[in-house]
């Protein structure tokens, strides 16, 4: 079954804002100011890793997908917090952040981008 590259990504949207809403409210040193960071924040993650998912044809077996969709949100969360305003982490916020974005990430399905 073909998935659809633009419904991949707004799956990919909806899971994250439920995320990371989920993740900041519950870890420690998260800390998302108000509802539109976490909007704007969650855009600038679902773009990174969408990006990234395009140029990396690694996710062809499910585990390796979990390991490879952790590392790639941990870069993402590191990178999004110098970009918006009011999006702070801590080291162990990027680190179970990342877990729990590789958990989402490994869950979904989707299928290696043929070139």
């Amino acid at each position: 079954m073909k998935i659809n590259k633009s419904i991949q990504l707004i799956g990919r949207f909806v899971c994250a804002i439920i995320v990371l809403g989920i993740t900041a409210f519950f870890t420690p040193g998260f800390t998302i100011e108000n509802l539109w960071v976490l909007a704007i924040a969650v855009v600038a993650l679902s773009l990174i890793d969408f990006f990234i998912g395009c140029f990396t044809p690694l996710f062809s077996h499910p585990f390796v997908k979990f390991f490879i969709g952790a590392l790639l949100a941990g870069i993402a969360l590191y990178l999004v917090q110098y970009f918006i305003i009011g999006y702070i982490l801590s080291i162990i916020a990027i680190i179970l952040g990342a877990i729990v974005f590789g958990l989402v990430d490994y869950m979904l399905p989707s299928e290696p981008i043929q070139k």
